[in-house]
């Protein structure tokens, strides 16, 4: 049997650019849930309220007559609290397993020993969640104010509330981050995602029932700051220039909502890790 010769060579192939392991990760998770056809049909519902908008808009457009019909900011706010129960919905479909569902197969063992960085990994996963909660809120959004101006026929809205723009972009990715760095934090707690879903859903709904149960004995709102749903809500309302709905103190708000944000990126530093570490 001849024996080749084995000496040095250089490699002669393509070499990837590093820090774009991300990328792979993210495409082959929206592929994977693109491929279920329940989830699309979640995602048609999610655009149900977009399409009796857009018909609102051109309506009012038409028919200025109709004054119920009228495009204010307060339009806009209130479609991104409709979007907020298909965000709730879509965070537990996607995001309950994406870490969860690794650590349940060893895998995470498998991504971190190859040249992939644990924030490469993190990156990966969030752009996966974050991607079809974009879809949902911001996209829309977006897509409505420029139908407001495509069938106005002028930018007279645009130029009266100019705000909009940025309030709807910074509300959407506050909304959509908040929802995708918790779930993904609890994701990495467990390996059943199921049992991610019901401490998500959980956290979110007594989170809420907490503060219900305050404002009911209490009759005041300041302790909203108690509640997820209530922190998006004061801070929406704060970033809409509209009335708050509670008595929190704006920058309490704001506050709840950076230290969540952070506290579950603290929580992704201490789990995503390549070997279990048991103290």
């Amino acid at each position: 049997m001849p024996i080749h010769d084995q000496t040095y060579r250089r490699y002669a192939g393509k070499r990837d650019q590093t820090g774009q392991a991300w990328m792979v990760i993210a495409l082959n998770g929206i592929r994977t849930i693109i491929a279920k056809r329940l989830f699309i049909g979640l995602l048609l519902m999610a655009w149900i309220p977009f399409v009796v908008a857009a018909v609102s808009i051109y309506l009012n457009a038409s028919f200025p007559q109709f004054t119920l019909l009228s495009i204010t900011a307060q339009r806009f706010r209130d479609f991104l609290d409709t979007q907020g129960v298909f965000v709730f919905f879509i965070t537990v479909w996607v995001g309950a397993g994406l870490v969860a569902n690794d650590k349940r197969a060893n895998a995470l063992q498998i991504y971190l020993s190859k040249p992939l960085s644990r924030t490469e990994y993190i990156v990966g996963k969030l752009v996966i969640l974050v991607a079809f909660l974009l879809l949902v809120t911001w996209v829309p959004a977006i897509l409505l104010l420029v139908l407001q101006v495509a069938f106005s026929g002028s930018f007279s809205f645009v130029r009266q509330n100019l705000y909009l723009f940025p309030a709807v972009t910074i509300f959407a990715f506050l909304q959509v981050m908040l929802a995708a760095f918790t779930v993904l934090a609890l994701s990495s707690l467990s390996k059943s995602s199921r049992y991610v879903a019901i401490l998500y859903a959980g956290a979110y709904w007594f989170s809420h029932a907490v503060f219900g149960l305050i404002y009911a004995i209490t009759g005041s709102t300041r302790l909203s700051w108690l509640s997820l749903p209530g922190n998006l809500n004061q801070v929406g309302d704060i970033i809409f220039r509209l009335q708050a709905r509670y008595s929190t103190p704006a920058a309490v708000s704001f506050l709840a909502v950076a230290v969540i944000i952070a506290l579950s990126i603290w929580v992704l530093e201490r789990r995503v890790r390549g070997v279990e570490v048991v103290s």
